[in-house]
């Protein structure tokens, strides 16, 4: 296989890998800190995509209006959600095990609501819009523009998410969180105002990553849960808690995929997937890029 070949392949692995480490810091970002396994994660991308594709298709608007429209509805929503239906968990359980397994069911039944949410309102049927498909010569290979802008778009929302975490105070209060919840909260950070608005930060990366998505491939109300999985592959490759490693590990991900189905089969992509998550939670279940004890 010449160079060119390899040179494409890990490309196009770094694009699919790119849309991987945006859903995962989303999901990541609420189970780091809050301890809520959202399982529905995928099921809220449903509802960026479809709002874009309608409003695409209906009036002719760029996808890219959509981005900080969906991302703003969705964030709000994460914030009621959180109110809602997480809030109240944490004060009736009585302990952290508990929590998760009532958070882990309130998700369950999330999941369902906004899949037949989505189909009701949309349909069951497969969608799809035509969007900056021309392709692009690079020195190296030809790839189709919107998966380019895709990807940039999707390591600019990662990179302005790890930013925020890193060097905001915002930020600094979320890590603190992440790494002594006691110790957080008795120096004063304030976790009634702060978990709702993560939450919701969580959820309007994954509208994001729906409209991104909606871009370049087809949609369809089924595709959630498989990104739901995707992202858990992501964050137990990168270790659960740390943002920069969901990053790397999306990509990684991207590329592994890539590579492999070139040699197997495009049908053996979940299977492989697969066996990258249950190898890595053997053989290392704190997470490929995070130290034992701390969080990238």
């Amino acid at each position: 296989m010449s160079l060119s070949t390899w040179i494409e392949l890990i490309v196009s692995g770094l694009i699919t890998g790119g849309i991987y480490a945006l859903i995962a810091l989303g999901l990541n970002l609420q189970y780091g800190l809050m301890r809520i396994l959202n399982i529905a994660h995928g099921e809220f991308l449903l509802v960026g995509a479809f709002l874009t594709w309608m409003v695409h298709t209906s009036f002719g608007l760029s996808p890219l209006l959509m981005l900080p429209v969906t991302f703003g509805l969705l964030l709000l929503l994460g914030w009621v959600l959180h109110r809602l239906c997480f809030r109240p968990l944490t004060q009736t359980s009585p302990n952290l095990d508990v929590f998760e397994a009532r958070g882990l069911m309130v998700a369950f039944g999330l999941m369902f609501l906004v899949k037949s949410f989505v189909t009701y309102v949309w349909g069951g049927d497969i969608r799809g819009y035509d969007y900056l498909s021309q392709p692009v010569h690079l020195g190296f290979g030809q790839f189709a523009a919107n998966k380019l802008l895709i990807f940039a778009l999707a390591l600019l929302f990662c990179a302005a998410l790890i930013v925020l975490l890193r060097l905001t105070l915002l930020g600094k209060g979320v890590r603190a969180l992440m790494q002594s919840p006691m110790g957080a909260q008795l120096v004063g950070i304030d976790t009634k105002r702060l978990h709702p608005l993560m939450f919701g930060i969580g959820l309007g990366l994954s509208g994001v990553a729906g409209v991104l998505l909606s871009m370049a491939y087809t949609i369809s109300p089924d595709m959630g849960q498989a990104y739901t999985i995707t992202a858990l592959i992501v964050i137990a490759l990168g270790g659960f808690g740390s943002m920069g490693g969901a990053l790397v590990g999306g990509l990684l991900l991207g590329v592994i995929e890539a590579i492999a189905m070139h040699f197997t089969s495009p049908s053996l992509k979940a299977l492989l997937s697969y066996l990258v998550f249950i190898g890595v939670l053997v053989l290392r279940p704190e997470g490929l890029f995070t130290r034992k004890g701390r969080k990238a």
